[in-house]
This record gives structure tokens, sequence and C-alpha cells, in this order.
């Protein structure tokens, strides 16, 4: 009887959603942020995984921002000068508005394109939290 009523409800369910023209599919979810042990790579090859990196070469900090960079993707200061947590948001910040296209280590690297990367929107810090590896990835979407 229980199972009878259920097929009911979801078939008038259907119904009501063929009738209103929705989509049966969920829409395509953008591929996933990179992994941590991605950054993890890309910050060792940069930087040797140092955030207070300052070789005097004008690239600064754990992924190597030039100053007009960092300011694009509204850093302040320094990066070197900065936090982890905020050079590990603005590189995800960078890497959704660029892809790997910033980074010489990414080429060297063999990192995989991510044909989305620069439809996604800008990240929160919580999102941006698991790159030093601290927490895992948010779904994507």
């Amino acid at each position: 009887m229980i199972q009878n009523r259920r097929r009911t409800v979801a078939r008038t369910l259907l119904l009501a959603i063929v009738a209103m023209g929705l989509p049966l599919t969920a829409p395509a979810a953008a591929s996933a942020d990179p992994a941590s042990s991605t950054w993890a790579k890309l910050r060792m090859c940069e930087s040797s995984g140092r955030y207070a990196t300052n070789t005097g070469n004008g690239y600064y900090g754990a992924y190597q921002f030039d100053l007009p960079t960092w300011r694009s993707v509204g850093g302040q200061g320094r990066p070197d000068q900065a936090t982890p947590a905020e050079q590990d948001y603005r590189a995800l910040y960078l890497y959704r508005m660029r892809g790997w296209q910033p980074w010489q280590c990414a080429g060297m690297l063999n990192l995989p394109a991510d044909a989305d990367a620069r439809s996604k929107r800008v990240p929160t810090y919580t999102e941006s939290a698991y790159i030093g590896g601290g927490l895992p990835a948010p779904p994507p979407g």
C-alpha cells in the first residue's frame, strides 16, 4: 500500500515537472578545482613550498606572484608578507580567472588544463582553505 502511494506520488511529480517544461537532467557541474596535492606540487616548483619567498627577482611568495598580478586578484602589500591562507586564496582566485596560464611551473609539471577554470566564480576563503592541505576540496559547482 505505501509502496503504491510512493509510486503514485513520484509519477505525479514527474508529470508536473514535464508539464512545467523543466529539464529532467541536472545541469552539468563545473569540474572540481585542482586537488591540494596539485597545489603542493605547484608551490614546490615555484618556491620550494615557501610562502615567505622573496628572491629579489620581482616574484613573491609560494605562488611567485608579481605585484601587478597580485593586485589584479585583490592582494594588498606584497605576497611574501601575506599569510599562507591569503596567498592560497589569491592563487585560487587567479586560477579561476586564467587557469594554469600564469604559472610557468604548471606547464613544466604538465598540470591538466581545466576547460572551465575561467568560467568559475570568485572563490570564498572557505573554498580556498583546502589548498594548503588543511581541508578537503569543496564539491564542484
